[in-house]
This record gives C-alpha cells, sequence and structure tokens, in this order.
C-alpha cells in the first residue's frame, strides 16, 4: 500500500477506534465521526510532539510495568491535551484519560487483529 493511502486508512481505523470508545462512556466522548477524524489527526500529533519533547529530554519509556504506566500516563495527557484543540470531543479529567487510553488500546488491538485476520492490514 502506498504511504498516503496506508495513513489515510490508519486514521479512518483510529477514528472508529475513538467513535467505539466514545459510545462506550469510558470518559471520553467524540461528537460525531467528523469530530473523530480530527481528534484522530490531533491526537497523532500531540503524541509525536509529546514523544518528541521526552526524547529530547532524555526520559525513556524502556519496557516492563514502569514502561507500560509511563505509556499510560503520556497517553492520558495527550488525550486531555487533544481535548482543548477538539471541538467534538472531551475527555472527563485525568481518571477518565486513564480509562479512555486503556479503552482506546484494548479497542485498537481488537480491530488490527480483525482487519489482520481478514487480510486487511493497518
Amino acid at each position: 500500500m502506498s504511504a498516503i493511502l496506508s495513513f489515510i486508512v490508519a486514521v479512518i481505523v483510529a477514528a472508529v477506534v475513538l467513535m467505539i470508545v466514545s459510545r462506550l462512556n469510558l470518559g471520553l466522548s467524540v461528537a460525531n465521526f467528523t469530530s473523530a477524524i480530527i481528534a484522530a489527526l490531533v491526537i497523532a500529533l500531540v503524541s509525536a510532539v509529546v514523544n518528541w519533547l521526552l526524547g529530547a529530554l532524555g526520559i525513556g519509556v524502556g519496557g516492563g510495568l514502569v514502561g507500560l504506566i509511563i505509556n499510560l500516563i503520556v497517553a492520558a495527557v495527550v488525550l486531555m491535551i487533544s481535548d482543548r484543540f477538539v471541538a467534538g470531543m472531551k475527555v472527563n479529567g485525568f481518571g477518565g484519560a486513564i480509562v479512555a487510553a486503556i479503552a482506546i488500546a484494548v479497542v485498537n488491538w481488537l480491530v488490527t487483529l480483525l482487519l489482520a485476520q481478514l487480510g486487511l492490514v493497518v
């Protein structure tokens, strides 16, 4: 797949994941699919900037339980920052961001697994 098509598919999958998590009422709400697409783009951009800043500061994420906790906190902070830029997205505090980050990770894993089983690797 070309890079542009892969990017478009990844954004659509991320938007679908956001819509699913939004409908589960787990600390994140998205008004509609257009807001979900914009949120997916903003989350990707904010995540890239935050991860770049962590790398520039020499803060390594690492692996294991500590790495998992750091990744979870970074994902929650990214959601809370992204909430400020997307009109149709609402994160319910830090606790809601943590729950939403876990839900997004689980739903994203399930959607990716399903797409891989169907031969549509993202």
